[in-house]
């Protein structure tokens, strides 16, 4: 059969998409997204700190991805590895240039507190297309934070937190990733998995938001790719990021308090 993958999928053809908001009590926020087989949960928890010294008014998202052996027999144990590192300057780009953030939200008192997001991922099972699942977990787990509200003490300059008013995060912008492998040159397929991207000449991930606007275009070497294949990607990125926002906004309504 043409232009059939190996699961039976078409070329275009995205894995089933799932996404579990909230499953881990003891973070701040957190999402398990599934793509197919891929598996990547992740969790953010907010701490105090002070605010960088060259800007007074901001505070920080420190995001770190772990690829244990547990989720591959291509990893090992001990620091991270080369993927793992990529993957998480990946989501750094990701949040710096798509201002999923504004970083001057999360400063509490200039000069003197701020709050520090620590994303973590961990992945439970790889079969390829990592970066979309972190990109995914990323989003839906920073649209489930919940943080308290703090005030300064202006007699004690202590901060004091207030567990029973919580405000959501300014999620600004919602940056949607689509990754595919190229063969060839010339062939591409979307949503790799790990067989998939092992054969493949090279691999490409185009970030969106959801004005349309490219976030990041992330392509790690391999196989060059023409201008009009590139606007086909992203094309299928545009599809796909409404696909994302609709699951993403339908869950949250279904876990939101009646």
């Amino acid at each position: 059969k043409e232009n059939c993958r190996p699961d039976g999928r078409e070329l275009g053809e995205f894995r089933t998409t799932t996404v579990n908001i909230g499953s881990i009590a003891t973070a701040d926020g957190s999402a398990l997204v599934k793509l197919g087989n891929t598996t990547v949960i992740c969790g953010i928890k907010a701490e105090f700190a002070e605010p960088p010294a060259e800007s007074t008014n901001k505070g920080y998202i420190v995001p770190n991805v772990d690829l244990p052996p547990l989720c591959s027999s291509r990893f090992r144990s001990g620091p991270p590895g080369e993927e793992a590192q990529a993957t998480s300057q990946f989501i750094a780009d990701v949040i710096e240039n798509s201002e999923i953030i504004m970083k001057e939200d999360l400063c509490i008192a200039n000069g003197k507190l701020a709050w520090v997001l620590y994303c973590d991922f961990i992945c439970l099972d790889y079969d390829g297309n990592i970066l979309d699942a972190c990109t995914f977990a990323l989003l839906a787990a920073l649209k489930n934070v919940q943080l308290p509200k703090v005030t300064i003490n202006e007699e004690t300059g202590l901060a004091e937190v207030d567990l029973k008013q919580t405000n959501p995060l300014n999620i600004r912008k919602h940056p949607v990733a689509t990754s595919f492998a190229v063969f060839d040159d010339t062939i591409l397929i979307v949503d790799p998995t790990a067989e998939e991207e092992d054969l493949a000449t090279g691999t490409v991930t185009i970030v969106m938001d959801e004005e349309g606007r490219l976030c990041s275009v992330h392509k790690p070497g391999g196989s060059g790719l023409t201008a009009a294949k590139l606007q086909d990607c992203i094309t299928r990125a545009v599809t796909r990021h409404t696909e994302v926002k609709k699951l993403i906004d339908k869950v949250i309504k279904s876990i939101k308090p009646k």
